[in-house]
């Protein structure tokens, strides 16, 4: 008796270990290459040029930020303080929401893996819904805000435009593969666990027995994906496996905008930083445009369209790329996220024993909470190291820490300046 159990118990841990491996070798390829993609745009795109078209009230304004967000790598974490830190610099607020809304449904790793997971009309839709979705909210914001001054200022230049071609390149490798992989890393290690474990447990074609109301069924997803969070890459093997058990179409679509675009933390942020109205529709627009879209998707698409992949996955039979390339995109990805840890652990102790052995009066240890990856990490040192005074700002997000070393502190306008990018600030440490 207790063998038979052991047995079925090893059965099941196996089964769910090997969709685990699978789910992960199809995506690494398409990330890795999304991820050179990234460190492109991160140290090539021109900073000054996004604060001048993202200026003015007029759609095209929204435009600009929507064909800006598509592209970016940023989940609704990181995306919060950059979308913010462009409205502080003097984007309007309809072409902020419009990039607040764009921009963490999709980005050109996302892309790649919805291709490499969901197949191409998923790879397709999935900009052109965020793109659309972007400007109508960014439109609405600007009529409802159009009687407010406007926000206008001198467009900045990138620190990155000041280094050498070799120093661009160790920048983008660096971003690429360890500042964006580590951004991503945990909630893409969570979107691939519970994808397995969903696989592993839900009964094929669970959806269309149990719940084959469309209606029903993408407000059952859009009930769960507005509070919770989950990368839009995270959430690509979720919404596959969810499909191979007979989720629509639509509703997976749901999940693919609702998901990524929106979670708990993110609306309390965009409620602070600007403002109760700018919220209400940044919101309105996310579940309007979620249910409009999926409702389109699953009336007016061919369910084959999306099916045809989804049904290759299902039988583990769907070679777009040779089977060595997935095997050593897999080991790669593997390696560089052990990496990220261990590295992220050696420094954090090293910093830990650097504290605990200085008893120096120009440094300041503040708290501050909100910080969630190293776009926030980066956006906090970039705003406090600006303040008059401070020399060095290093933004600890595991421990909602940030160490300051100065001549002078202002806690007032330290204060001022983490909340005015988003973030909560706690007090000396």
């Amino acid at each position: 008796m207790i063998k038979r159990i052991f047995a079925e118990i090893m059965h099941y841990i196996i089964e769910y270990v090997n969709e685990f491996i699978y789910l992960f070798g199809e995506m690494a390829p398409w990330l890795l290459l999304g991820f050179i993609f990234a460190g492109i745009l991160h140290v090539f795109m021109p900073e000054g040029l996004v604060v001048k078209y993202m200026g003015g009230k007029k759609i095209k304004s929204a435009i600009y930020a929507a064909l800006l967000g598509i592209p970016l790598p940023l989940c609704s974490c990181g995306v919060i303080p950059t979308g913010i830190s462009f409205y502080n610099e003097g984007a309007s607020k309809g072409s902020t929401v419009s990039f607040l809304i764009s921009t963490p449904q999709t980005g050109v790793d996302s892309i790649l893996a919805t291709y490499s997971l969901l197949g191409l009309p998923f790879a397709i839709l999935r900009p052109i819904v965020a793109f659309f979705s972007g400007i109508f909210g960014g439109a609405i914001t600007n009529i409802a805000t159009r009687n407010e001054a406007s926000n206008v200022r001198k467009a900045t230049v990138s620190q990155n435009d000041k280094l050498s071609l070799t120093d661009k390149l160790k920048s983008m490798i660096t971003y690429a593969f360890h500042d964006f992989l580590m951004d991503i890393a945990k909630w893409l290690v969570i979107g691939l666990a519970v994808a397995a474990l969903i696989s592993m447990l839900l009964p094929d074609n669970f959806f269309s027995l149990y719940l084959n109301n469309q209606w029903l069924s993408m407000l059952i997803v859009l009930a769960a994906s507005v509070p919770l969070y989950v990368c839009a890459t995270g959430s690509i093997p979720i919404a596959a496996v969810l499909m191979m058990k007979g989720l629509s179409p639509g509703a997976a679509l749901v999940f693919l905008m609702a998901g990524p675009a929106t979670n708990a933390a993110t609306m309390a942020v965009i409620g602070k930083a600007i403002d109760k109205k700018t919220l209400v529709i940044y919101m309105a627009t996310i579940i309007g445009s979620a249910l409009f879209f999926g409702f389109l998707t699953n009336q007016f698409l061919p369910r084959e369209w999306f099916t045809m992949m989804i049904s290759g996955h299902a039988a583990h039979d769907h070679e777009i790329l040779p089977m060595w390339l997935k095997i050593a995109s897999g080991i790669a990805l593997a390696l560089m996220i052990i990496n990220g840890y261990a590295r992220k652990y050696l420094k954090t102790k090293k910093q830990k024993t650097i504290t605990d052995m200085s008893s120096q009066v120009n440094q300041l240890k503040i708290s501050v909470e909100g910080m969630t990856c190293n776009h926030c990490k980066m956006n906090v040192e970039k705003n406090l190291s600006g303040l008059e005074g401070i020399n060095h700002v290093e933004a600890d997000p595991d421990h909602n820490e940030v160490l300051i070393d100065g001549e002078k502190f202002d806690l007032d306008k330290i204060k001022q300046t983490v909340e005015s990018i988003g973030y909560s600030f706690k007090g000396k440490i």
